[in-house]
């Protein structure tokens, strides 16, 4: 049992409302379900309590409620996905050609605005991970020109040389290349080269602003957590995973200005996972999520944690966000930056079977840990103890890189 979980609480955690904000994902909130019933069973086994889940019934986001006895101490969750995958999937319907475009903006936005070469000064497995989409795409391309034109010099060279035969040979070497092309599409969800691709070309169409639509969606989701703070429960926490985690950020900040969090009862407390937020704020235009970072660094009214991993190489790892983007000032006392430390909180046999699956670490922290430390999901999500509680003795990483490498720090 670690140093954080022996200790009593002064007050205890009997009712919690847990928002979970998912990044870039266009599947239904079903599988965050699933992947919590399974994953908290196996961390419950490993470290000996008791959790159980079942469906939500009634009005609001998907969710489901959990039952936990930890440390002889019995707490009740509800749990709700704030979903916006329908964005998601609408920003994915994209085809092939504008796929390529997409390609072909988003690097320009990227490399054009300098954002490329100050990330790169962070952390190198983002950057890996966001090339991965361009080399993977031109390299499809490439193989399919080479199969049509191939095509057309072996047809055009056992024939006369009719113009129009030549043209009927062309217009079947396109339909051969663009034939490739869609079986690749088809087997993408192997290798996640278009999916990344929309990823990153969603942050990169406004320079880093959010679409109208995705606004409004938050407006949605910051009413839902303030009817939570005036419920009887004793803690209100949000979870933003990945693209959520600069969502939650935006969301959270705004109801500070608006002056929603003045006389509530419940804590409310923030945890950031996975977080890839520079990628965003790096961005010209990303004025408006600047000043959230900067506002949300020193606010009083909510504790914020944010855990990442080296091992993630989708994440900016102990990267403070806060500071990385050049928001920090003399007042800014936030986020605790902590590291998950999958290569000591996972055991041997396991770190080896997930060292290479990229896609499956950037969830790990949403999953069981074989050595659990400080740092536990299910603790956090249906334990008796606040995050902040949970953390309050907890030091940041001393290896969190603090230094502002952003070249914007315009701020709406």
């Amino acid at each position: 049992m670690s140093r954080i979980e022996s200790k009593k609480p002064q007050n205890v955690v009997t009712r919690r409302r847990v928002f979970y904000l998912p990044g870039y994902d266009p599947f239904h909130p079903r599988r965050y379900r699933e992947l919590y019933r399974k994953e908290s069973l196996q961390q419950a086994e490993i470290s000996g309590y008791e959790i159980s889940i079942s469906p939500r019934r009634g009005e609001g986001s998907y969710g489901w409620l959990v039952e936990s006895t930890q440390d002889g101490l019995h707490t009740s969750t509800e749990i709700q996905v704030l979903v916006w995958q329908d964005i998601v999937k609408a920003s994915m319907d994209q085809g092939i050609a504008g796929t390529y475009a997409q390609l072909a903006r988003t690097a320009w936005v990227y490399i054009g605005s300098g954002a490329l070469w100050r990330l790169m000064r962070l952390r190198k497995g983002p950057m890996i991970a966001a090339l991965y989409p361009v080399v993977f795409l031109l390299g499809q391309l490439a193989i399919a020109l080479l199969i049509g034109f191939g095509l057309y010099q072996a047809l055009t060279q056992w024939v006369p040389e009719y113009m129009t035969m030549r043209l009927v040979f062309g217009l079947a070497s396109i339909g051969v290349v663009v034939s490739v092309l869609k079986v690749f599409q088809r087997y993408d969800a192997k290798i996640f080269a278009y999916y990344l691709m929309h990823d990153y070309a969603f942050s990169a169409q406004s320079k880093g602003r959010n679409p109208a639509e995705l606004e409004d969606r938050m407006r949605g989701f910051a009413k839902q957590i303030e009817d939570a703070l005036r419920s009887d429960v004793d803690e209100v926490l949000i979870v933003g995973h990945s693209s959520g985690a600069h969502l939650g950020v935006s969301i959270l900040a705004d109801m500070v200005r608006a002056g929603c969090l003045a006389n509530r009862t419940p804590t409310l407390s923030f945890l950031s996972l996975g977080q890839v937020v520079p990628m965003v704020s790096f961005l010209p235009d990303a004025a408006r999520l600047r000043a959230d970072l900067r506002l949300m660094g020193k606010q009083k009214e909510i504790q914020w944690v944010d855990v990442t991993a080296p091992g993630d190489g989708c994440a900016f790892a102990l990267c403070d966000p806060v500071a990385v983007s050049g928001m920090t000032d003399a007042e800014t006392t936030k986020p605790l930056v902590i590291s998950a430390a999958f290569t000591q909180t996972l055991s041997a046999d396991r770190w080896k079977a997930l060292r290479w699956r990229f896609f499956r670490l950037h969830f790990q922290y949403l999953c069981a840990f074989d050595n659990v430390g400080d740092y536990d999901y299910f603790r956090i999500t249906a334990g008796p103890l606040t995050l902040g509680q949970r953390f309050k003795d907890r030091s940041p990483s001393p290896s969190r890189k603090l230094d502002a490498v952003n070249r914007y720090v315009s701020e709406a």
